[in-house]
């Protein structure tokens, strides 16, 4: 199975994760609550710490959990790690390998703390240090670039926010996720057509905020990875904060706008660096002004919480990364440098 094959597969893969694990999640909620931790610590990588990102704002904002990403080399290196005893500390990694995520987890079990692993392989050091432990049920990922294991490690956490609220309306909308991806996956044709537009890029920014903040790091990191373009994600906010003086005539902006909170902010963005600095923009976007603004519009769903939007909304950017790939005339199954698990201390 390639890359554009596990891209498509997602659907697939978070409906198996919503069917088999709902037992599992129900019960790492019983065991939240029973602790109740101060604060969730959450150690991670690459895509895994992006999705760690969801989290944060996820958390933070459904179950009013405040939330941390880890430092890991505070415990494989330094040998100093901080007082863990009232968290919930989480793991999240596809293969559940690598050292420097396993001594978080194994940290924060020793100093007293709940600890969860959220990974694709419960046979993994990771899950087998870890007291609790959601199996990603994503299958096998071949392919290098993490595609249907970050979307189901998304899902995974909002089944565990879903599970501490007991919010009804919340459960209702997971189980429409698999069919809101397939409609993102409808839009591959616009996608590929996209890429030839964009195949000279080696540089651009890409814009999220708010829940969608996550999104803007993970399309950076796919742009990053598989097409080599040094792509820098930034909220709306932080980009104004001295990047904006990048944004020239032509420059490549991509921003992902869902209606909702933040949509307002990042619009009016967009429509400053559009009329004034005369950047190439394009978006995904359920935000019909935004989607007026982009040189290359992508239309997502028009009826998507804001909260559940990271899910479907990385969808056609995984697909546009892959065709600007092939465009480049690169190996969108072998990127240079790259292993599938990497091992870091």
């Amino acid at each position: 199975m390639g890359l554009r094959d596990e891209i498509l597969d997602q659907p697939a893969a978070v409906a198996r994760l919503l069917n088999a694990q709902a037992g599992p999640v129900d019960e790492v909620a019983r065991r939240i609550r029973a602790h109740t931790p101060g604060f969730v610590y959450i150690a991670a990588r690459g895509s895994s710490d992006n999705a760690g990102l969801y989290a944060k704002y996820l958390w933070g904002a459904h179950n009013r959990l405040p939330v941390a990403l880890a430092t890991p080399s505070l415990f494989s290196v330094y040998a100093s790690p901080p007082a863990l005893r009232d968290a919930l500390v989480v793991g999240i990694s596809q293969s559940g390998q690598s050292p420097d995520i396993v001594s978080v987890i194994e940290e924060g079990r020793r100093q007293g703390a709940l600890t969860l692993a959220i990974t694709n392989d419960p046979s993994s050091p990771l899950a087998g240090e870890a007291e609790l432990v959601i199996d990603t049920m994503a299958g096998p990922e071949l392919a290098i670039a993490a595609t249907k294991t970050y979307t189901t490690q998304l899902v995974a956490i909002a089944m565990v926010s879903a599970a501490l609220s007991g919010d009804a309306e919340q459960q209702s909308w997971l189980h429409r996720v698999p069919l809101l991806m397939g409609e993102a996956l409808t839009l591959e044709d616009a996608v590929a057509a996209a890429s030839a537009r964009y195949r000279y890029m080696s540089q651009g920014v890409v814009l999220g905020r708010g829940f969608n903040y996550a999104t803007a790091f993970e399309w950076a990191l796919k742009l990053k990875e598989l097409a080599y373009v040094a792509a820098e994600p930034y909220s709306s906010a932080d980009f104004q904060h001295g990047p904006v003086a990048l944004a020239s005539r032509g420059f490549p902006v991509f921003a992902v706008v869902v209606a909702g909170k933040m949509a307002d902010n990042i619009r009016s963005l967009l429509a400053r660096l559009v009329a004034e600095q005369g950047v190439e923009l394009l978006a995904i976007a359920n935000d019909a002004e935004c989607l007026k603004l982009a040189h290359t519009p992508l239309e997502l769903s028009g009826e998507l919480p804001e909260w559940i939007s990271p899910i479907p909304a990385i969808v056609p950017a995984q697909l546009l990364c892959y065709h600007l790939t092939r465009a480049k005339g690169y190996d969108t199954e072998g990127p240079r440098g790259l292993t599938k698990i990497t091992l870091t201390w």
